[in-house]
This record gives structure tokens, sequence and C-alpha cells, in this order.
């Protein structure tokens, strides 16, 4: 079933594109230095989005990955300057998802958006793990 969902996500909803540019926006983010911390979660979700029923996105809290405290600064820097923007990202999804959920067939892709929603908020510190 999983495999299903995966495959109406890519091809009628065309969710392959959707992975492909936010892996570039990840990679510019990336480029810049402090907007790496943005970056590399905007990489984590385009991995997510290659596989939406089969992975889900989680904070690295959970992880125990040990930081350094210049990382830790980075990260809140990096918050700050795309709250804004997480902001506006988060109220276009919860919108997509309103309308995907009129229709039947929109309904997979209304629980994609819909799981990735903090993600949009703030993909700091996020990564993709396998269900």
């Amino acid at each position: 079933m999983r495999t299903l969902a995966n495959i109406l996500w890519h091809f009628p909803f065309f969710g392959f594109l959707t992975a492909f540019y936010t892996f570039l926006i990840g990679i510019f983010f990336t480029i810049t230095v402090i907007g790496a911390p943005i970056g590399l979660g905007l990489i984590q979700h385009s991995k997510f989005l290659l596989s939406p029923f089969s992975k889900k996105m989680v904070s690295d809290s959970g992880a125990n990955n040990e930081k350094s405290f210049i990382w830790k600064i980075m990260e809140v820097i990096a918050f700050l300057l795309y709250l804004p923007l997480g902001i506006l990202a988060s109220i276009i999804t919860v919108l997509q998802i309103l309308f995907l959920c009129i229709t039947v067939v929109g309904i997979p892709v209304a629980i994609v958006l819909a799981k990735s929603l903090s993600t949009y908020f703030n993909p700091v510190g996020k990564i993709c793990v396998n269900n």
C-alpha cells in the first residue's frame, strides 16, 4: 500500500519535482554559511518527499547528536532569519491541504503535506527517518 501511495504521489501529482525543487533550495541555503542549518533541513525534507509514505521527518534532538556550541548558535540565528518565510510557507501549505481535501484523489497529497507541515515551518534540526 505504501508503494502504491508513493507512486500516486509521484506521477499524477509530480512529487519528484517538489523533491527536486526542495533539494535545490536546500543546496542554495547550504552554500550560504548562516543558512546551512536551514539548507540541511531542506535537503532532508527533499529526501522525505521522494518516498513520503515510507519515511517521516523528526527532530534530530532525539537522535542524540552532539553539536558544537557554534552550530547551536547558527541554528538559532538561522531559525530567526527563516521565521517569516516559515510562517508564510506554513500558511500556504495549510491552504493547499484544505483545497486538496476537497477531492478524493487529492487526499494522499494532503496527507504528505500535513506530515511535513512542521518542516515547512522550521526545517532547522530535522532529519528524515524510515517509518
